[in-house]
């Protein structure tokens, strides 16, 4: 789902949103979880069409290690678990 500048995934229970107005390009999230993440047609994050099944921790861990706070992770109650 497209927001603005906010793209959002559920994957696994969890909400996943790409800030594209703060991502810098690092990827460092793509060497952490390079089943979900990649770079779209202008270089910014973006998750895969088909992403497998994929542990939580190394979701969160892949959405912590942007430096910028480009990827949000929210929880299925709607706490917000990352940054």
């Amino acid at each position: 789902m497209v927001i603005g500048d906010f793209v959002e995934r559920k994957i696994r229970g969890l909400t996943i949103r790409i800030d594209r107005s703060l991502c810098i390009s690092t990827g460092n999230c793509m060497k952490v979880a390079p089943e979900v993440f990649e770079f779209d047609e202008e270089n910014i994050c973006a998750s895969k069409e088909s992403p497998p099944d994929i542990e939580e921790e190394q979701l969160i861990d892949a959405c912590t290690v942007c430096p910028v706070d480009a990827l949000i992770v929210i929880d299925g109650h709607g706490k917000q678990l990352v940054p």
